[in-house]
C-alpha cells in the first residue's frame, strides 16, 4: 500500500513544509466530502504509529478570563525551555451565518511568530462541549509533527465545556478573582474535572485571587469527597487538584503553572492512570464517531428521505406528536 503523501511531509519535513503539510492535513480532516473522509482515515492510520509522545493539556474558562493571553505566555514560556507548542483554538461559530471568527492567531500575535508554535484555529460548527467536531484527529496530526505540548484551548461558554477533558491528559481552568468563584467553584461540570485551576489575572486585585483560591481549593477538595473518583483525597497515589495564582498578561505563574503541569505528569504515569485514561479517550471517540455515522447513514437512506419532509411538516403544524414520527422514520429504515 503506497503511503500518504503527507506522512513524509508530517514526520520527517523540513519545518516549512511540515507546517503546510499539517494545515493540508486538518483541513482534509474537516472536510465532509466522503472521497475526503476515506482519505483522512486512512492518513490518520498511517499517524498513528507517531503519536502518543506529546502531553495534551485543555484550557478552558469563561469567556474573558484570558484563555489566548495566558496560552500565548505558557507558550513562549515552554519554547524558552526548548519545547515544540501546538495550540488548537476553538471559535464559536454563528447561530445565524454559521461562520467563525478564527481570530486567534491575531490574539496570540507573538507566538505565532514562533518558529516552534503552530497555531490552529477552528471552528465549533454548533458541536456541543467547547471543541470542534475534528479536534481530536488534528490533536493527532501536531503529535506525528514531533510538537511536545499540544494545547487545546476550549470555547469558553461556562460550565458545559466537558468535552476537551474526553481528549486530553490534564484539564486546566481559569477563573476570575471577584467573580462570584465560591459559588462558580461549587457548581458541577468543568469544576468537577478540573487537574488544575488557576486564578488568572491576580495582579488586578491580590486579596480577591488570595480569597478565591482559598474558597476554589475548599470547594474542589468537598468535590473530591463526592465527585469525581479520580480525583479520591483518601487515596495518596492519586491527583488532587491544585488551585493556583497568575497573571498572564504579566507573565507571572508560568513557572509554577508548568511544574505543577509536570508534576501530574509524572504521578499520573507512574500510577498508569494516564495510559488508562488515554484508552478510555480512544474508545469514547470510536463510539462517538459511530453514532455520527448511524445519524448520517439514517439521513441517506432512501425511505427516511422520502417519509422525511412529510413527518416534518406534520409535527410543525402539531397533526403528529414528535415521539410518534421519529419512531415512524425508525421503522421506515429497517424496513
Amino acid at each position: 500500500m503506497t503511503p500518504h503523501p503527507l506522512l513524509e511531509a508530517i514526520t520527517r519535513g523540513a519545518p516549512l513544509v511540515r507546517r503546510r503539510a499539517m494545515a493540508k492535513a486538518i483541513t482534509l480532516l474537516e472536510s465532509t466530502r466522503p472521497d475526503h473522509r476515506a482519505q483522512a482515515d486512512a492518513l490518520l492510520t498511517e499517524l498513528l504509529p507517531h503519536t502518543g509522545r506529546a502531553l495534551r493539556l485543555g484550557i478552558s474558562g469563561v469567556p474573558g478570563v484570558g484563555k489566548s493571553t495566558f496560552i500565548e505566555a505558557l507558550g513562549i514560556h515552554l519554547i524558552g525551555q526548548g519545547l515544540k507548542v501546538a495550540v488548537l483554538a476553538i471559535d464559536p461559530s454563528s447561530s445565524v451565518s454559521g461562520g467563525s471568527i478564527l481570530g486567534d492567531k491575531t490574539r496570540m500575535e507573538r507566538l505565532s511568530m514562533q518558529e516552534n508554535a503552530y497555531i490552529r484555529p477552528s471552528p465549533s460548527g454548533g458541536t456541543l462541549g467547547g471543541v470542534a467536531e475534528k479536534t481530536r484527529e488534528s490533536l493527532l496530526v501536531c503529535e506525528a509533527a514531533g510538537y511536545d505540548v499540544v494545547i487545546v484551548e476550549t470555547v469558553g461558554v461556562g460550565q458545559s465545556e466537558t468535552a476537551v477533558h474526553g481528549m486530553t491528559d490534564m484539564f486546566c481552568v481559569l477563573q476570575l478573582p471577584n467573580a462570584g468563584d465560591d459559588l462558580q467553584a461549587i457548581k458541577k461540570g468543568v469544576m468537577e474535572l478540573a487537574d488544575l485551576v488557576v486564578i488568572n489575572k491576580a495582579d488586578i486585585d491580590a486579596a480577591a485571587a488570595t480569597r478565591a483560591q482559598a474558597q476554589i481549593t475548599s470547594s474542589l477538595r468537598l468535590l473530591g469527597f463526592h465527585g469525581n473518583p479520580e480525583h479520591d483525597p483518601h487515596n495518596a497515589a492519586q491527583w488532587r487538584p491544585r488551585v493556583i495564582q497568575a497573571s498572564a498578561l504579566q507573565h507571572q505563574g508560568m513557572e509554577d503553572f508548568w511544574a505543577v503541569v509536570c508534576e501530574f505528569r509524572q504521578m499520573q504515569t507512574a500510577n498508569g492512570r494516564l495510559a488508562a485514561r488515554r484508552e478510555k479517550q480512544a474508545l469514547a471517540w470510536m463510539w462517538e464517531r459511530i453514532d455520527f455515522g448511524l445519524k448520517q447513514a439514517f439521513r441517506a437512506h432512501p425511505q427516511v428521505r422520502a417519509l422525511l419532509p412529510q413527518m416534518q411538516a406534520d409535527v410543525a403544524a402539531g397533526r403528529i406528536a414528535a415521539s410518534t414520527a421519529a419512531r415512524n422514520l425508525l421503522a421506515a429504515q429497517s424496513g
